[in-house]
């Protein structure tokens, strides 16, 4: 050992700090405790001695009880966010985490994930944006069940949400309308084969002459709006809005129990200034810094794209079937006899008619049309025919005489 060397005067203490990596100065204590102590002397005198910075165990103990009371369910790092900014407790996420485990208040449970190729980022901002529809019982039975309709750019993870009552054709487009209105048109939408977004049926004759597939309304509306629609093969390909629905499952939930929503209006206003926070935490910068959102092309009305658009044929009689209503021109001319016409349906209710470029006003006549039709009497009788016995100067009594008999013995009766 060197500092023994350096006691029996073999090696001097110039060399011994060299070699050791310490001043003169230190070997010079280490030599004199060692003389005093022994080799105990070495131990550093803070080992054993309780630190200055650790916690207390009557603040641990307050900090167990008011996870298990008011927060039983959160993570560590949800947890000591709650911690500080509900209760004034400052505490670090690792911390709270020996905590939780050690009052068993914690147990994280690892999941085995599939192998899954990995995709990269987009490198800009509004390059493509995820959108998907999480069924979820967002207010743990409080209220009713509701629909988180999400956006997640795809280079910064920057979330968009709104809920409705169901995932369908006017919670889509109305909140594809909200997301456009405040942040522009993204180049592209990657979305699931949910019925609403992707249709079975056969194209129409219209979309065979033009040479496209059948669309549902939302891929119709961005395809008028510039919007490229890309399907996804799997849940796992469009795992980055996967993901913050489980985030959102976890952080959301449990933020709206606090503050005790119960409504569907109350979450939507509560989203307002929840999703800020939540981007100022979680959104990332993008690779490159150009947003390529887009604003919407002059002359083109939101009221115009967002809707409900089909083609119909005018009958002879001015007349437009659509969804089990009867609609009548106004004031027609001939040449729209036959003709197609574009019918509108707002989710007001409103209804037009687009022929040639121009609203054609019209009555809704279904009412009448129904008054006019002739009830069927299901109460008559019907009567049952007899037996058809011919006359005497039927052509085939001329050659068959038991006819002839018949006949003889129906008159004598």
């Amino acid at each position: 050992m060197i500092l023994e060397g350096v006691i029996k005067g073999e090696v001097t203490q110039v060399i011994a700090g060299e070699v050791l990596g310490l001043s003169e100065r230190q070997i010079r204590r280490l030599v004199k405790r060692i003389k005093e102590e022994g080799p105990e002397g070495l131990i550093h005198r803070s080992r054993g001695m309780r630190s200055v910075r650790k916690m207390s165990d009557e603040i641990a103990s307050e900090i167990q009880r008011v996870i298990e009371v008011r927060y039983p369910d959160f993570g560590p790092t949800l947890a000591a966010e709650k911690l500080r900014e509900r209760e004034g407790i400052e505490v670090s996420r690792e911390k709270l985490r020996q905590l939780m485990l050690e009052a068993g208040l914690w147990n994280r449970v690892r999941r085995r994930k599939e192998p899954h190729p990995w995709r990269e980022r987009k490198d800009h901002y509004g390059q493509m944006v995820q959108l998907d529809g999480s069924d979820h019982d967002w207010l743990e039975g409080r209220g009713p069940k509701m629909v988180l309709m999400g956006y997640i750019d795809d280079a910064s993870s920057h979330f968009f949400g709104r809920f409705y009552d169901y995932e369908g054709v006017y919670p889509a487009m109305d909140s594809l309308e909200r997301y456009i209105r405040r942040y522009g048109r993204p180049v592209s939408l990657y979305m699931d084969k949910h019925s609403t977004y992707k249709t079975t049926r056969q194209p129409s004759l219209d979309e065979l002459l033009k040479g496209q597939s059948a669309a549902t309304q939302v891929e119709r509306a961005c395809q008028e709006l510039g919007i490229e629609v890309i399907h996804a093969g799997s849940p796992q390909a469009k795992g980055r809005i996967e993901r913050s629905f489980g985030t959102h499952q976890d952080r959301l939930i449990k933020e709206m129990r606090l503050e005790g929503i119960s409504t569907l209006e109350q979450a939507n206003e509560f989203l307002e200034a929840y999703l800020p926070c939540h981007n100022q935490k979680f959104a990332r910068q993008p690779l490159k810094g150009k947003d390529l959102h887009r604003r919407l092309p002059p002359g083109l009305r939101y009221r115009d794209v967002f809707c409900l658009k089909e083609k119909r044929t005018i009958s002879n009689g001015y007349t437009i079937k659509w969804k089990n209503r009867e609609l009548l021109i106004d004031r027609p001319t001939a040449a729209m006899r036959r003709r197609k016409v574009e019918v509108r349906e707002q989710f007001d209710g409103q209804i037009e008619i687009i022929f040639n470029g121009r609203r054609l006003k019209h009555q809704d006549i279904t009412e009448k049309t129904k008054s006019e039709k002739p009830q069927q009497q299901t109460t008559q009788k019907t009567v049952k025919k007899g037996k058809y016995i011919p006359p005497p100067n039927h052509p085939w009594r001329r050659s068959n005489p038991e006819l002839h008999y018949a006949s003889f013995l129906q008159k004598i009766e």
